[in-house]
């Protein structure tokens, strides 16, 4: 039953479903050999409708999100899992985002069942600083990149100071913000609190990992062991670009 438990864990249905697969013959190794419930040749070996097994835990993938998708299930309309293949909302355990993305932020977005993992990307004391690139409504004033890095800034209907963030003016109305923590909304209600808006809001990177240029916008892959060392390699970041003297 090793074989059942491991496709149902893995999503590919329920134990019941997945041992109708194994007697429709739909489950075979890598030569195509049919395989019996009580076989097990390995995960590698592992065929079903003559495809890879998707990997087994831990599994953590990028996202290149789109503008118009949530990142939660309990909210009405598209969210990030209609861009994933249907088993992934079945695996046990769960795929998590990693620090969620309002539904018109756009960019890069991990998604993990390794709990250890979320908690320690998204937890300030990691360092594991989380880049944005923003488009604003009018332009900069040039104050904003003191009044990020200050550390005084207090978002409206907050009380404790935000963290000093790091900012770069790209442009008029462009700039890079690198955040060392992960509040509601952060990025949109900075800018609120200097007098902007913010009309486009993409994340480039987390830690020392940037979004793939070769992700389009709702395509995803696995990552590699790398890249999962690369999200805590701060050397390799965009958080060195953005300055926190402004």
């Amino acid at each position: 039953m090793k074989l059942v438990k491991l496709l149902a864990n893995l999503g590919y249905g329920s134990r019941r479903e997945v041992q109708g697969m194994i007697r429709d013959g739909k489950v075979t190794d890598d030569h195509g050999v049919v395989l019996g419930k009580h076989e097990f040749p390995g995960h590698e070996r592992i065929r079903v409708r003559g495809r890879a097994l998707d990997p087994a835990f831990p599994l953590t993938i990028v996202l290149n999100k789109p503008t118009g998708f949530t990142c939660s299930t309990d909210d009405p309309g598209d969210t990030i899992y209609d861009l994933l293949p249907v088993r992934f909302s079945l695996r046990k355990p769960g795929l998590n985002p990693v620090g969620r993305l309002d539904k018109e932020t756009s960019g890069l977005l991990l998604l993990t069942d390794d709990g250890k993992l979320l908690h320690k990307v998204i937890h300030p004391k990691s360092e594991c600083h989380k880049v944005y690139h923003a488009v604003l409504d009018r332009p900069l004033e040039g104050h904003e990149g003191a009044l990020f890095s200050s550390g005084e800034l207090v978002l409206k209907d907050e009380t404790r100071p935000l963290l000093p963030a790091g900012f770069e003016r790209l442009g008029e109305k462009e700039a890079l913000v690198t955040l060392r923590e992960g509040r509601y909304h952060q990025v949109r209600r900075m800018f609120a609190a200097a007098g902007n808006h913010v009309v486009e809001l993409r994340r480039l990177s987390i830690g020392g990992f940037r979004l793939p240029e070769d992700l389009e916008e709702g395509e995803w892959r696995a990552l590699t062991g790398d890249e999962l060392e690369r999200l805590f390699d701060e050397s390799l970041s965009d958080a060195s670009r953005a300055r926190e003297d402004g």
